[in-house]
């Protein structure tokens, strides 16, 4: 017999969200361990709010928002709280009811100095990371630093003369090209004019600078995102976003290092050639951290010595450290990190922590998934 397209609306419903969500999907494994990294984070969020007043958006729904953003590559603030009004799981996993109206994206904006005021990011990201120490799954002793290049939301076009300082030539300015019209984005022509970092700057984000991933490549306004990864699970133990110098790298690997380095027992951490220079292996030594370095032997002689190289350790820690790359490609192709949204260090520090957390999540996820 046929079915029929006629329906009748519901006038009352009894439905609770978490009926709806599949009892093997794998956020399910995941909401336990945010909800009790938030709890551990209740003293913080009461120093935030004032006691009397208009109620604001939890913050506890702003950091969920930013997980969900990471989980389902979602481009951007305004389009998630436009799926939030429709998509039951996003309301299930921030603890809203079927019939709650979703936030406004302007929330975002609004609180995000807030949250970068009581660091709440780091805070967050170190909690998740507490709970993973507590199940085993990190690794004291052994890790992975490494650093890539992400694209700033600023453009080309934004690129303007610095001010001549000190009697220089100065350079000439980029002319604006009559065929495309006027207007916010017209064209403009940097035909036979050298572009460098000491000649121009950006005045959509100051902070970005022109580098390139490699000889031959175009140069982009970027800014340098750094990772230190533990090699049991690979999971992220710290997280950094720097202006994109030629020894950004090697400096935040060392405060990074610093940061981690709570105890005395002896670390190892692996790295690619970028890091064989000799003021990064000493300040590793001096941290007493082994530095198990790729050797850079291209037309130089390298800072690591051959015992350390004849090691077994520094053979698997060589394998071992190339798994960051998947991380980078997992914030790059998940977690929106291809084109930065958003403009400056501060900011964008912001986003690098929630991301590498929703990646911890996943990555908590699935190595308690996995049979023992």
């Amino acid at each position: 017999m046929r079915g029929s397209t006629a329906r009748q609306v519901t006038m009352l419903a009894l439905v609770d969200p978490d009926q709806l969500i599949p009892s093997d999907h794998p956020i399910r494994d995941v909401k336990p361990v945010v909800e009790e990294a938030l709890k551990a984070l209740e003293p913080v969020f009461a120093d935030m709010y004032s006691e009397v007043g208009r109620h604001s958006i939890p913050p506890e729904h702003l950091l969920k928002a930013c997980l969900l953003m990471a989980f389902y590559s979602i481009r951007s603030e305004r389009q998630f709280c436009e799926r939030l009004r429709y998509d039951l799981l996003f309301k299930w996993f921030l603890g809203l009811n079927v019939e709650d109206d979703a936030f406004d994206h302007s929330s975002f904006a609004k609180n995000r100095e807030r949250l970068l005021k009581h660091n709440v990011s780091r805070a967050f990201f170190e909690a998740v990371l507490e709970q993973a120490g507590r199940m085993r799954l990190l690794s004291s002793e052994h890790f992975t630093v490494d650093g890539t290049l992400l694209e700033s939301w600023a453009s080309f076009k934004s690129l303007q003369p610095r001010p001549n300082l000190g009697g220089q030539r100065k350079p000439k300015k980029a002319t604006r090209s009559r065929r495309g019209g006027g207007g916010r984005n017209s064209e403009v022509d940097f035909r036979g004019q050298r572009r460098s970092n000491e000649t121009h700057y950006s005045t959509t984000d100051p902070d970005a600078l022109l580098a390139r991933k490699g000889n031959g490549r175009e140069a982009k306004l970027s800014l340098a995102g750094h990772i230190l990864m533990e090699n049991r699970s690979g999971m992220v133990v710290d997280v950094e976003v720097t202006r994109a110098t030629g020894t950004s790298e090697r400096e935040a690997g060392l405060r990074m290092l610093r940061r981690s380095c709570l105890t005395r027992r002896r670390r190892t951490l692996g790295a690619d050639k970028q890091y064989d220079t000799k003021d990064f292996v000493q300040g590793c030594r001096e941290l007493e951290v082994t530095p198990h370095v790729a050797q850079n032997t291209s037309g130089r002689s390298s800072a690591i010595d051959g015992r350390t190289a004849w090691q077994l350790g520094y053979q698997v820690s060589q394998r071992i450290r190339k798994r960051v790359e998947e991380i980078f490609g997992w914030l790059k192709t998940v977690g929106g990190g291809r084109k930065l949204r958003y403009i400056g260090t501060r900011r964008n520090q912001l986003w690098a922590e929630l991301a590498v957390t929703a990646f911890n999540l996943v990555r908590i996820g699935t190595l308690m998934a996995e049979p023992a």
